[in-house]
C-alpha cells in the first residue's frame, strides 16, 4: 500500500487544480482562511470519494438503497483508506437519544444493572429476592405440624370482566375450586349463565391447586402443588395456612407488600421498551404542558387586566368561554381585579386547573339561548391541555401549542423509567441516579462500588468495558455531560468529540478520519485532552485529517495543509504543505505570520468606556446556573466565558436573551429562570423596533388586492402572501417597503 494519499486535479468548488501529498497514519491539520476551500478539500473531495470508492464496493442490491453517489471533480486519488467523517452537523434531533445511547454506554449499563443489580422494595426498602420451590417449601414446614393448607395460584388480579372463558379453561383441567374476591367456591358456579361475575367490577382469582395438612409424609405433594401453582401464575404463589394468606414468588418479589419484578433483563432497564419506559411520558421524560409562565406573563395584573393571556381579549364579554370561568372565579370567591400575585395558592391553583368539584351553572349566548351545564369547570391550563390532544384541527393545535412548553413528567420526574427498574440498584444508585451523574463522577464511583466476589466476577468485562468508554469521553474533555443528557441539546463541537470518543473505542486501524474544527466550544484548558485523544486514534494506524483553526492543534500536527492564500476565487491554492516549522518559515503564508508570531493581534491600549448603563441579572437559576447576580455593561463588547459545561450559553442564550425578548417583543416564550432583569428599558432598538400594520394599511391592502383579482394581475400571490403574513410583526423597513 502507498505510504501517502496522492490526489491530483482536485477541483471541487473553488479549488484550483490542486495536486497535493499527504504522509498516511499521521495528524494532518488543513487551515487557511474562512472560505479558502480547506473544507472543500478535506470533505467535499477527499472524503467524499473514500465513501463514493465504499459504495461502489457493494453489491447492486445494497447500493439500490443507499442511492447514487456524485464523483468529486478530481482527477484521481491514490493510497485512499476507508475513510469517516466526524463533522458537526450530525447532533440527533431524536427526543430518545441521549450521550449514553449515542456512545453505548447506556447499553453495558443496562446489562450491568440485569446482571448484578439487586432489587429493592420501593415501598420498604428492603432487598427483595426470588425464592426457589424448595425454600418455599421450607418456609411453609416452619408453621406448625397439622396445620391447615390451601396452595393457590393467583390467575386474575384486579381485572374486569366475567372471567367466564378462563374458568372454563381451568375446569377442563381438571381444577374443581376457586378462590374469588375472598370468597372460595366451585368453578362450576362462576361459569353458570345465571350466576357470572360482574363484568364491570375488578376481581382477584385464586386457583385453588390442593388443600392438605401440614405433615412431612405429605412433603412430595405439598411439592408438586407448589410446582403447579408457580406454572399457572407465572412465578406467585398464595398459601393460606390455618386462615393466614401468605404469598411467596419465585421471581422478585416483596415478603411485605408483594411488590414484585420479572426477570432481569436488559429491556427493563431500557426507556425506548414498554417494559421500562415510564408509562406517563412513554420514557421521554418530558411532556407538552401548558406553561404557567407563558399563561401568565405578568402576575402584577389583575385577572381583569389580562393577568391569563388565554382570556385577555375576552375579558367582560358576552363569550361563553370567558362567562364559564368567571363562574368559576365568583363561585369560589376569587377576586378578579386583584392582582394576580397576591392571590393565595389555592386561588391560583383554581383559576388555572378548574373546579375541584361538580358544578350546576347557566350560560347565555348573545342570541339570549340559556345554556344549563353540570360538571367540572376546566382551568385555561386543562382545557389547553385537553384541547391541544383533542382537537382535528391543525391551526387550533398550532394556537393551543403557542401556550405550552416541555415538563418534567411528573410520573418519572424525568427519569424515563417506570418504578420496576427504577427499584434495581447497584450499591446506593439505581441506572437512572447513576446516568445523571457528570461522567467523571461515574467514572470514580464504579471504580469504587462495593460489590460481593460473585458480582465482581460476573462484571468484570462489562466494568472494564464501560469504564474504559468514560474514560475516552473524559480524554476530550467531556466529563461535565451526563449520559442521560439528551444528544439534541449538544452543541457541534460536543458532539463530534463524542463521536470522536466513541471512535476510538471501537479500535479501527487503517482508516482514513476527517474532523471538523473539533476544539469549537472546547476550553483551552482541555486542548491537550482533545489532541492527545487524536494522536491516540493516529498512533492505532490511522491517518487523521483535521479542518481546524486552533493554534495548538496545528503545532502539535505532523503535517500541516495551508490553503489560500485569500478567500473564495482568492483562495483554493496550496500556499504551503509540510511540518509546522516549514509553513512558519514560509514567508507566503499568513498562517506562518502568525504560528511564527511575525504578525500578532494586538492588545488594546485602550477600552472602551461604553455609555454607563447596565443590564443587571438578578437571581439567575435555570439549569447549573447557582443563583448568580450578573451585571451586562451597555455600549461595550462582552465576552462571557468559562470552561465548557460552565454555564456560559445558559446564562446568555436561555436567560438574558429569551427573557429581553418576550419583555421587548411581548412574545409568549419560556425563558431561563431568574429573579428580574433590570436596565431593558436601556435598550434603544433603532430601525428592529417592531411595528403592527395600521388599520388604514391593512384596508388599502385588501382593496389593492380585489384590484389585482379583478384583472388576474401577478400582484394577486405576493398580495394573498403579505395578508397571510399579517399575525406577524413588522419592521419599520418592512412596513415601509410593503406600504410603498
Amino acid at each position: 500500500m502507498n505510504e501517502k494519499i496522492i490526489i491530483k486535479g482536485a477541483r471541487e468548488n473553488n479549488l484550483k487544480n490542486i495536486d497535493l501529498e499527504l504522509p498516511r497514519n499521521k495528524l494532518i491539520v488543513m487551515t487557511g482562511l474562512s472560505g479558502s476551500g480547506k473544507t472543500s478539500l478535506a470533505f467535499d473531495t477527499i472524503y467524499a470519494e473514500g465513501q463514493r470508492r465504499y459504495v461502489e464496493s457493494l453489491s447492486p442490491y445494497a447500493r439500490q438503497f443507499l442511492g447514487g453517489i456524485r464523483k468529486p471533480d478530481v482527477d484521481s486519488i491514490d493510497g485512499l483508506s476507508p475513510s469517516i467523517s466526524i463533522d458537526q452537523k450530525t447532533t440527533s434531533h431524536n427526543p430518545r437519544s441521549t450521550v449514553g445511547t449515542v456512545t453505548e454506554i447506556y447499553d453495558y449499563l443496562r446489562l450491568l444493572y440485569a446482571r448484578i443489580g439487586t432489587p429493592y422494595c420501593p415501598n420498604h426498602h428492603i432487598p427483595i429476592v426470588g425464592l426457589t420451590i424448595s425454600e418455599i417449601k421450607n418456609l411453609i414446614f416452619e408453621n406448625d405440624e397439622g396445620a391447615k393448607l390451601v396452595i393457590m395460584s393467583p390467575i386474575i388480579n384486579e381485572k374486569k370482566g366475567t372471567h367466564k372463558d378462563i374458568l372454563e379453561k381451568y375446569l377442563k383441567l381438571g381444577f374443581i375450586r376457586v378462590e374469588v374476591d375472598g370468597n372460595m367456591g366451585q368453578i362450576e358456579d362462576y361459569i353458570d349463565s345465571d350466576n357470572l361475575l360482574d363484568k364491570n367490577k375488578k376481581h382477584t382469582i385464586n386457583l385453588v391447586i390442593d388443600r392438605i395438612i401440614l405433615k412431612k409424609e405429605n412433603n412430595d405433594r405439598i411439592v408438586e402443588a407448589l410446582e403447579l401453582a408457580n406454572k399457572y401464575s407465572g412465578g406467585i404463589i398464595d398459601v393460606k395456612i390455618d386462615e393466614k394468606m401468605v404469598s411467596y414468588s419465585t421471581n422478585y418479589a416483596c415478603k411485605e407488600c408483594g411488590f414484585t419484578i420479572g426477570k432481569l433483563e436488559p429491556r427493563l432497564f431500557s426507556f425506548n421498551a414498554p417494559q421500562g419506559a415510564c408509562p406517563d411520558c412513554n420514557g421521554l421524560g418530558l411532556k407538552m404542558e401548558a406553561d404557567v409562565d407563558i399563561l401568565v406573563p405578568d402576575d402584577s395584573k389583575s385577572i381583569n387586566e389580562g393577568a391569563i393571556i388565554y382570556y385577555k381579549n375576552i375579558v367582560g364579554s358576552e363569550n361563553l368561554e370567558w362567562q364559564e370561568f368567571e363562574y368559576l372565579c365568583k363561585y369560589y370567591k376569587i377576586n378578579l381585579d386583584k392582582p394576580f400575585k397576591d392571590l393565595t395558592k389555592y386561588e391560583k391553583h383554581i383559576a388555572l386547573f378548574g373546579s375541584d368539584i361538580p358544578l350546576s351553572y347557566t350560560l347565555v349566548s348573545r342570541s339570549g339561548n340559556m345554556n344549563r351545564r353540570n360538571g367540572y369547570i376546566e382551568g385555561p391550563k386543562t382545557h389547553i391541555e385537553r384541547m391541544y390532544m383533542d382537537t382535528q384541527s391543525s391551526i387550533l393545535r398550532d394556537w393551543y401549542f403557542t401556550f405550552m412548553s416541555e415538563s418534567i413528567c411528573n410520573t418519572c420526574k424525568g427519569k424515563r423509567l417506570n418504578e420496576k427498574p427504577l427499584s434495581v440498584l447497584i450499591g446506593d444508585l439505581n441506572i437512572a441516579d447513576l446516568t445523571s451523574m457528570q461522567i467523571g463522577s461515574i467514572y470514580e464511583y464504579l471504580c469504587n462500588v462495593k460489590l460481593t466476589p460473585q458480582q465482581k466476577e460476573i462484571s468484570r468485562l462489562l466494568l472494564e468495558e464501560i469504564k474504559n468508554r468514560l474514560r475516552f469521553l473524559i480524554n476530550v474533555g467531556l466529563d461535565y455531560l451526563t449520559l442521560s443528557r439528551m444528544a439534541s441539546t449538544l452543541s457541534g463541537g460536543e458532539a463530534q468529540r463524542i463521536r470522536l470518543a466513541t471512535q476510538i473505542g471501537s479500535k479501527l486501524t487503517g482508516v482514513l478520519y476527517v474532523l471538523d474544527e473539533p476544539s469549537i466550544g472546547l476550553h483551552q484548558k482541555d486542548n491537550d485532552k482533545l489532541i492527545k485523544t487524536m494522536k491516540e486514534m493516529r498512533d492505532l494506524g490511522n491517518t487523521i485529517i483535521v479542518v481546524e483553526h486552533d493554534e495548538e492543534t496545528m503545532l502539535q500536527s505532523d503535517f500541516i495543509v495551508d490553503i489560500g492564500p485569500g478567500a473564495g476565487i482568492s483562495g483554493g491554492k496550496v500556499v504551503v504543505a509540510g511540518t509546522p516549522e516549514d509553513v512558519m518559515n514560509c514567508k507566503e503564508s499568513i498562517t506562518g505570520d502568525y504560528l511564527s508570531k511575525r504578525k500578532q493581534i494586538p492588545i488594546p491600549n485602550k477600552r472602551r468606556e461604553g455609555n454607563g448603563k447596565e443590564l443587571i441579572v438578578f437571581g439567575a437559576k435555570e439549569n447549573n446556573l447557582k443563583n448568580i447576580d450578573v451585571s451586562f455593561p451597555l455600549g461595550k463588547f462582552i465576552i462571557v466565558s468559562g470552561v465548557s459545561g460552565s454555564g456560559k450559553s445558559t446564562l446568555v442564550n436561555e436567560v438574558l436573551y429569551k427573557n429581553i425578548y418576550r419583555t421587548i417583543y411581548k412574545k409568549k416564550m419560556k425563558a431561563g429562570k431568574c429573579d428580574k432583569i433590570e436596565g431593558i428599558e436601556r435598550i434603544r432598538l433603532g430601525s428592529l423596533e417592531p411595528t403592527v400594520f395600521t388599520d388604514e394599511f391593512v384596508v388599502r391592502l385588501k382593496k389593492l388586492d380585489k384590484i389585482c383579482n379583478h384583472f388576474h394581475l401577478s400582484l394577486q400571490s405576493g398580495c394573498n402572501e403579505t395578508l397571510k403574513r399579517m399575525n406577524r410583526r413588522y419592521t419599520k423597513d418592512e412596513y415601509k417597503t410593503l406600504f410603498d
